[in-house]
């Protein structure tokens, strides 16, 4: 007998503590991805650190349980990318989604590497950019994009990011990679319109790969289809704790008595050894090897929480770290 849909069993979940660097694949919303790597684990709670474009591949790190309290600092950390860029094809998105505007591939085909090099370093450092038409930031409630599919055109005030750095990794013809590094917020399609104006042959993306997150790169994630041709103990096992979005931040350990008052959330005042400058972030440990706390700032002193683990939490991540170094002894 075949059951209902009101009388299928549900899938029991559970806490599950970590950040996953998943890979998102090709044509999958950042959203569905986080929904099937979550009901892979069976996870209770999760979210991702920043969505990426369906036409977008690439890291995608997955917060689960207590790295969920963490999500903001990857969500804040400078991104890396490879773009290809098709010069001399202009779109109304400004990528491969959008419908055609213009095509010049006689100035695209005259383009020197020396003007290309001129156009990146113009974007290079500070810049003013405008956040394109169709991009899922919100006016009066509803995302651009919906507004730009009725034909609605929206002024957008300029918002300043930092490109650190453009570099040429391919250039064949109309289709040009380059390796970028920037500050969040950063929209990659309409950096590539910008490269295309000024090069007077107009572009658009034509691939985007994110390759790095902050200290994370993609160089160690891994696929859907890899994540679920495993067992659910090996999927476990692949979590990182939560402490590894925040490995850039210098680390700051206290004794049993002064970690169980950090956990409260209490202001402490640090030994002149621990830090009498101010720090504006700071991962906080327990005495034991892994024993992350949370988040932090130092003040004129003292230490001053921002985002606490439960003890529930701390114990929980301990005993995961234990049964992983058993694992691999």
């Amino acid at each position: 007998m075949t059951n209902t849909p009101s009388q299928r069993v549900k899938t029991p979940r559970r806490a599950v503590h970590g950040v996953l660097l998943l890979d998102k694949p090709l044509g999958l919303s950042s959203n569905d991805a986080l929904q099937k790597a979550k009901w892979l684990l069976r996870a209770e709670k999760a979210g991702h650190t920043g969505t990426l474009d369906p036409l977008a591949t690439g890291l995608l790190p997955l917060c689960f349980g207590a790295g969920t309290k963490f999500s903001q600092v990857s969500l804040d950390a400078d991104k890396a990318y490879e773009a290809t860029l098709f010069l001399g094809l202009t779109t109304t998105t400004g990528d491969a989604e959008g419908d055609v505007l213009d095509r010049n591939e006689a100035a695209a085909l005259a383009v020197t590497r020396e003007q290309i090099e001129a156009a990146c370093a113009r974007f290079t450092g500070p810049i003013d950019q405008v956040p394109p038409m169709y991009s899922a930031l919100k006016h009066e409630g509803r995302p651009l994009y919906e507004y730009a599919r009725a034909g609605i055109h929206i002024d957008r005030p300029s918002r300043r990011v930092t490109i650190h750095s453009i570099d040429i990794v391919d250039w064949q013809a109309e289709q040009l990679t380059i390796a970028v590094r920037c500050s969040k917020g950063t929209y990659i399609r309409t950096l590539a319109e910008d490269i295309g104006r000024v090069l007077a042959c107009g572009a658009s993306l034509s691939a985007l790969r994110r390759t790095g997150s902050g200290p994370l790169n993609v160089a160690q994630a891994i696929s859907l289809d890899a994540l679920a041709a495993l067992t659910e103990i090996e999927r476990e096992a692949l979590l990182r704790p939560p402490d590894s979005l925040l490995a850039d931040w210098p680390e700051l350990r206290l004794d049993s008595a002064e970690a169980a008052r950090f956990l409260t959330g209490l202001r402490r005042r640090l030994a002149a050894d621990q830090g009498a400058e101010d720090v504006t972030h700071v991962r906080v440990y327990g005495p034991e090897p892994q024993a992350f706390l949370g988040s932090a700032h130092i003040t004129a002193g003292e230490l001053i929480a921002d985002r606490l683990l439960s003890p529930q939490e701390v114990e929980s991540l301990l005993s995961t770290s234990t049964r992983f170094l058993e694992s691999v002894v």
